[in-house]
């Protein structure tokens, strides 16, 4: 076996945190030490790296956590160049560049999603080599078809509203699950389809309210007395949509978690003054990221991890291992860096969703 050509990486997690991602960091570590290159994990995520809070990791450390849920390194939202430092908003990059320096880092490897894909980006450009693995259950990253994360939380989703339906036959009732995604609605479109959800809304899709209880009413007419609306985070209003089209307010940053009444909530009291019928509503929040991986992102995820390990041997480095098809490949960084993948309209998911009676909250044109 050839010498590997990277004698030292760091790896950390940063953003939310999610199954598999102690299934990646043991495919990238194992890999990694088999190649003969020292591992060292960096605690909670780029805070860790900034404060050089790091240990040493051997086989024994990743070893017996491929099914264990959230990141045993830790996690946080916190960006480098825009840290809070006790209550001082600071460009801490160059820190965080002269301790992995300091640490003999040849490569940092951060698992993460869209913001994390940004920060590591950022390191680069500031001189550190980056890899990185698409971490998200909004499967929202650019690059890949697919995030490790997603069909964990999707399957979570699924059996929510599963169980969301004994309950509204039961009583006859409308219920609307709120789903996790703010930009992007694969997950509560894959949720949905899977769990015959009536109605699905999206934040690609602006819902039309008259169209929605429309739908609803002609189910009610057609002797089907419940229907479970299934709706992602983000999802909106075209009414509101314009208004905010038109706005100036600033972007809001969405790493900052605001008391805000839940989508589910509003969306449920607008059907039921506009439909006069009995509507309840759930959001499954944080419910979504926890848990045991399934077999499917446990496989994702070594897969990924392995890759990541290969590239790293051969000293490929600032690309994100991304999933094309059945091929886990390199994707450059700067492909990936600052883009949000949404659900295109025409897609196939959107196409089945129609074709079984689900509505989308407007009429959409598949041809």
């Amino acid at each position: 076996m050839a010498k590997s050509k990277t004698s030292c990486i760091g790896i950390l997690t940063s953003g939310g945190d999610c199954p598999g991602l102690n299934a990646a960091i043991r495919g990238v570590a194992k890999a990694a030490l088999g190649q003969g290159t020292k591992v060292i994990g960096i605690q909670d995520g780029f805070r860790g790296l900034v404060e050089n809070r790091i240990m040493n990791l051997e086989d024994k450390d990743v070893s017996g956590i491929l099914t264990h849920g959230g990141t045993f390194l830790g996690s946080s939202r916190d960006k480098p160049h825009k840290m809070d430092m006790g209550g001082q908003i600071m460009d801490m990059t160059a820190v965080a560049v002269a301790n992995a320096r300091k640490n003999h880092i040849d490569c940092l490897v951060c698992l993460g999603g869209n913001g994390t894909q940004k920060n590591a980006m950022r390191l680069h450009e500031a001189g550190l080599n980056v890899l990185t693995l698409p971490k998200t259950i909004d499967n929202d990253v650019a690059g890949t078809d697919i995030t490790f994360g997603f069909d964990s939380s999707m399957a979570i989703a699924t059996e929510a509203i599963d169980r969301l339906h004994t309950t509204a036959s039961s009583h006859h009732r409308a219920i609307v699950c709120e789903i996790m995604g703010h930009r992007a609605g694969w997950l509560a479109l894959g949720a949905g389809i899977a769990g015959g959800a009536d109605v699905i809304l999206l934040p690609e899709i602006p819902y039309d309210l008259d169209f929605v209880v429309a739908h609803l009413k002609a189910r009610r007419h057609h002797n089907k007395r419940f229907s479970i609306i299934a709706v992602a985070e983000g999802a909106i209003s075209k009414a509101d949509a314009e208004k905010k089209k038109k706005a100036t307010a600033p972007k809001k940053d969405d790493d900052k978690f605001t008391f805000e009444e839940p989508t589910a909530s509003r969306i449920a009291r607008e059907i039921q003054q506009a439909a006069g019928i009995e509507v309840r509503f759930t959001s499954l929040g944080h419910v979504q990221r926890g848990g045991t991986p399934t077999a499917t992102d446990r496989l994702l995820c070594t897969r990924m991890g392995t890759k990541a390990g290969e590239l790293l041997a051969d000293g490929i480095y600032n690309v994100m291992v991304g999933l094309k098809g059945e091929v886990c490949v390199a994707v450059p960084l700067a492909e990936v860096a600052g883009q949000t993948k949404t659900v295109p309209m025409g897609h196939r998911w959107l196409k089945t969703a129609a074709l079984v009676d689900t509505c989308l909250g407007d009429k959409l044109d598949f041809q």
